[in-house]
């Protein structure tokens, strides 16, 4: 058995990464970006946290959540989200009654301050580039990057080449 230890503090700022198992590309079609996103809003209606900032890749997806004062189940809203997004995408199961969609663990980060907080963000919103799936970040449609133009936080222009402040990170 594992020994693997997070890092957890009530109503703080994290960083995500999910991939797919075998990095099989479970969310290249739009009915599964959709099953992924109904997850999102039922947990959310059932246990609250904010999203800040999200990307859903075909075999992987990087999110902020920004979790409520006097909470820190972060790895409970994430089994929740898997096990709704599982049961639609594929109905066997191993041994420990897993289905084969999700790498079993994830990779998470506490947002340090708010030069960390703006890294991550522009990583998140740069990805679809990064991976070669779109020429301009503002033509990927699954990101909240139309949200953050909306916002006034970048211009719809943004990420013509590789932000300074995002070179070398890797959590992929």
């Amino acid at each position: 058995m594992s020994n693997y230890r997070r890092l957890k503090t009530e109503g703080v700022t994290y960083f995500f990464t999910l991939t797919t198992k075998g990095r099989r590309p479970w969310f290249n079609r739009e009915e599964n970006i959709n099953l992924l996103r109904q997850a999102f809003k039922k947990t959310m209606d059932e246990h609250p946290f904010e999203i800040e900032a999200a990307v859903i890749l075909p075999d992987h997806l990087h999110s902020i959540w920004r979790m409520p004062t006097g909470d820190n189940d972060y790895s409970g809203r994430w089994r929740e989200i898997k096990k709704r997004v599982s049961r639609h995408l594929d109905t066997r199961v191993n041994a420990r009654r897993e289905r084969p969609v999700w790498q079993r663990r994830f990779w998470e980060h506490q947002i340090r301050d708010e030069q960390d907080w703006q890294n991550h963000i522009d990583y998140i919103h740069y990805n679809p580039v990064k991976h070669q799936l779109v020429k301009r970040v503002i033509d990927w449609p699954w990101s909240s990057f139309h949200q953050s133009v909306a916002k006034g936080w970048y211009e719809p222009d943004w990420g013509g080449s590789e932000p300074p402040n995002i070179k070398g990170m890797e959590y992929e």
